[in-house]
């Protein structure tokens, strides 16, 4: 009996909790539902408000346009009708001076007509001269209607037609972006952001990436990426601290930009690299991420990192911002130490490559070659590690087989690297005899 009371407590046991695991499970849907609801209501209120705020504007701006338009022609109308007034006036004031001065010579014609005998001979000799200084035979000519401006307006009315097409075409509305970030890869200092199309339809001319720092600081989306790639590598980021990322696509042949993607949340725990301060030669940017080797006459050496921060499986690369003359010595690369005193990187316990493509393992040229360096280039550093082994000494201590994967342009070179296994990271440097050359490492 006590057996099938243990079993049955077994068995309430695991059923309490298979239905807290439930329960559990379902809460999490529940949180996923409340934010899917939140997420669709929140993005409506947006787009009404956008939309809104949009078409108002557009109906005040349209309001002032056709304001302007209408004063601007109705100045037009006074201006013609100013212009041509003033002559008609000029003539109905010399007609009206006319009529007058013949009224006034009728009126003394019917007196000189009326008068005594005694009085008429001078009556009539004045009205006389008075009619010859007249010239009632002098008429001012008055302008024919065809010569006289007839004022009017034209107008199109197919400009409401083509106005109610392109309004009736202005504007959408899209449950999704057509872009989404699709993945957030954290790098040494910085996000490597990869963006994918989810409306194959789309024709994406150009994507924009932007980036803020979250929190409650209120910082505003600034743009990080304008191209055509599908992914960007965002650097000058803090560690440990959350930023969010979106994506947006301009179609080909548009301007406008499409709804921005769901904002993604990455961080990077990983300290930028940073190349070594107080290097003879060298002068540093800001953010200590770019050496340029400024002073041809001091001694050739290394610049290495401030310290071993590359690890293996991340992705190291340096980009070339700026060349000067070649020289064989000349080195790119990462090394287990930071021996002071070396003058490349040509040397044991050390990959590197030179400006002019040869790839040295060891301090030992290997035969296959990348392209020479060039302004823009980038070189990468990928490892990772395939083995572990016996040391050679048989001191019980075990070496690391690391496999380097080198890459220059559109070209790669493989090979495996010995190392330490008591080795946690790795240091990078650079090397270079003539002055010019100018790197930045991500």
């Amino acid at each position: 009996m006590s057996a099938e009371v243990d079993l049955l407590l077994q068995e309430a046991k695991e059923s309490i909790e298979a239905a807290q695991n439930y329960r559990s499970e379902l809460q999490l849907r529940l949180h996923g539902l409340t934010q899917a609801r939140k997420q669709v209501r929140g993005s409506s209120s947006q787009a009404r408000d956008a939309l809104q705020r949009h078409f108002s504007e557009l109906q005040t701006a349209a309001s002032r346009l056709l304001q302007e338009r209408l004063t601007a022609l109705l100045s037009e109308v006074d201006a013609i009708e100013a212009d041509s007034i003033k002559p008609l006036d000029d003539c109905q004031a010399l007609i009206e001076h006319g009529v007058g001065q013949a009224d006034e010579l009728l009126r003394e014609g019917e007196a000189a007509l009326r008068c005594g005998l005694g009085e008429k001979e001078d009556k009539l000799g004045s009205f006389t001269k008075k009619a010859l200084h007249i010239q009632l035979d002098s008429l001012p000519e008055v302008p024919a209607l065809v010569d006289v401006p007839c004022v009017s307006a034209q107008l199109d009315d197919s400009l409401l037609g083509a106005l109610k097409e392109k309004v009736s075409r202005h504007g959408a509305v899209s449950s999704y972006p057509p872009v989404q970030i699709e993945e957030l890869q954290e790098r040494p200092g910085g996000v490597l952001v990869r963006w994918c199309k989810v409306d194959e339809d789309f024709a994406a001319a150009d994507f924009r990436l932007q980036c803020r720092r979250s929190g409650t600081g209120g910082s505003q989306y600034e743009d990080a990426y304008i191209g055509r790639d599908q992914e960007f590598l965002v650097l000058q980021l803090d560690a440990h601290a959350d930023y969010q990322f979106r994506v947006c696509a301009r179609g080909e042949g548009r301007t406008e930009w499409s709804p921005w993607s769901i904002p993604q949340t990455g961080f990077t725990t990983m300290a930028a690299h940073e190349w070594c301060p107080g290097t003879e030669g060298y002068v540093l940017s800001s953010r200590r991420n770019i050496a340029l080797r400024n002073d041809s006459m001091s001694r050739s050496c290394v610049i290495y990192s401030r310290s071993a921060t590359y690890f293996c499986g991340q992705t190291l690369t340096f980009k070339i911002s700026a060349a000067g003359a070649m020289d064989r010595r000349d080195s790119l690369g990462v090394s287990v130490d930071n021996a002071r005193g070396q003058d490349s990187l040509q040397r044991d316990q050390a990959v590197c490559m030179s400006t002019n493509g040869a790839v040295f393992v060891n301090g030992k040229e290997m035969t296959n070659q990348l392209p020479a360096l060039s302004v823009g280039a980038a070189v990468t550093f990928d490892m990772e590690v395939v083995g572990v082994q016996p040391g050679l000494h048989g001191d019980g201590t075990s070496v690391v087989k690391l496999r380097v994967t080198i890459g220059s342009g559109n070209r790669e070179v493989v090979f495996d690297w010995l190392v330490e296994d008591s080795l946690d990271a790795l240091f990078f440097g650079c090397s270079f005899t003539h002055s010019g050359w100018k790197v930045l490492v991500f």
